[in-house]
């Protein structure tokens, strides 16, 4: 079969790998119909994530048809010919933390785990597509896959929705609502969120949903502040305004009652501290950019929530803990739990609560997942989110 296959920092190639096949009794193989580049494949696409080696295949978000499952999948969970959105993270469902709908911590999966915790402080459960450090298993941005203990993660798809209404399901989706769900949102309040790529107009839709009054969006692209301002937000482009002063002008100086980082690692920014975040990183000094982060602390209001969907990987450097602990923040982040989110959220998209098609720009065959890469990274075109279809005539 053809899959997008990473091959070194800005190298990635289409390659013609072997099918894969049922190698334990609760796996199925997925004959993919549509996946998609998320934000934080570019950290891989960049290098700035550990444990990739040449010839992994990349993509955690996808969904397709199920075309065979091993034995241990009964054919009330899932059988052949189901329609299926499947989570970008993998989980036993039998854990300590399944039961307890805390899916992206599962003990389960990830077979590296114990070698990670050690180095890293942290193991949670493994991702497709997504590093050896979370368990190396071949990601989605392929003509099939091998999805393990398919009788917990693959969702079922209800008649007459299309991929495009339900392939965000598999991540940002469920990713962007988790981030506004712990801001505890109460009626009246504004939360500001920075980034405003797919996962933060996510949280910003959710955000609403949940009942805040007011949402900042903070960005420097136009086509994505555009998108944000067409969700009811207010539009703060960074490279025009000084974002602490104009989020303190919103709320009368005292500060946004939940601040969401929806960037993480790779934030840029003008400022002094955001350049010299990023020489720490180029220099290999330091693994992550946290100018958004020091910003969502500083601008966020007493007893307030900073909330982080937004991928962080390791050591960061200048973290106002001063600020935080000062302030009484509560801060809450990690993976989104999406098998908790799912029967929930596929309920908003039946209802037309919200209609995630919204901002899909590009739509290629899989065979140009190369370019498209170029064209996600780059934000050519006024590109926001690709959707790449591997069975294409």
């Amino acid at each position: 079969m053809k899959a997008l296959a990473w091959h070194g920092k800005n190298d990635v190639r289409i390659d013609n790998v072997p099918d894969p096949k049922i190698i334990n009794d609760r796996d199925a193989i997925i004959k993919i119909t549509s996946t998609a580049i998320c934000g934080s494949d570019l950290h891989l696409y960049n290098g700035f994530t550990p444990g990739m080696m040449a010839g992994d295949i990349l993509g955690h978000e996808f969904m397709g048809e199920v075309v065979e499952t091993g034995k241990g999948v009964s054919g009330e969970k899932l059988k052949k010919g189901d329609r299926v959105v499947v989570p970008f993270n993998i989980a036993c469902g039998n854990c300590f933390f399944c039961k307890r709908d805390l899916y992206s911590s599962c003990d389960n999966t990830n077979p590296n785990a114990g070698l990670v915790e050690k180095q890293y402080g942290y193991a949670g459960s493994a991702l497709f597509g997504y590093s050896h450090t979370l368990g190396g298993y071949a990601g989605g941005q392929a003509e099939y896959v091998r999805v393990p203990f398919a009788d917990v993660g693959p969702y079922k798809v209800p008649e007459g929705l299309t991929d495009e209404q339900v392939l965000f399901l598999t991540d940002i989706f469920p990713t962007g609502y988790m981030a506004a769900e712990n801001c505890n949102i109460q009626p009246g309040d504004t939360v500001a969120v920075w980034g405003a790529g797919p996962v933060g107009l996510f949280a910003i839709k959710s955000a609403f949903l949940l009942g805040a009054e007011r949402v900042l969006a903070i960005d420097r692209f136009p086509e994505r502040l555009a998108l944000a301002q067409e969700a009811g937000a207010i539009p703060i482009n960074y490279e025009q305004t000084p974002v602490q002063d104009e989020i303190r002008a919103q709320t009368h100086g005292m500060g946004a009652d939940s601040c969401i980082d929806a960037v993480g690692l790779e934030a840029h920014g003008i400022s002094p501290d955001a350049i010299y975040d990023k020489v720490m990183q180029v220099a290999r000094l330091g693994t992550d950019r946290i100018h958004v982060l020091r910003e969502a602390i500083m601008a966020c209001r007493k007893s307030g929530t900073v909330s982080l969907p937004g991928v962080y990987v390791g050591i960061v450097d200048k973290m106002p803990m001063g600020a935080a602990f000062g302030k009484g923040l509560t801060l809450k982040m990690g993976q989104t739990h999406v098998q908790k989110y799912l029967p929930k959220l596929m309920g908003h998209i039946q209802n037309g609560d919200l209609d995630p098609t919204f901002l899909i720009t590009h739509t290629l065959p899989l065979e140009q997942a190369p370019e498209a890469y170029k064209i996600f990274k780059e934000k050519k075109d006024g590109c926001v989110k690709v959707v790449l279809k591997p069975h294409t005539a």
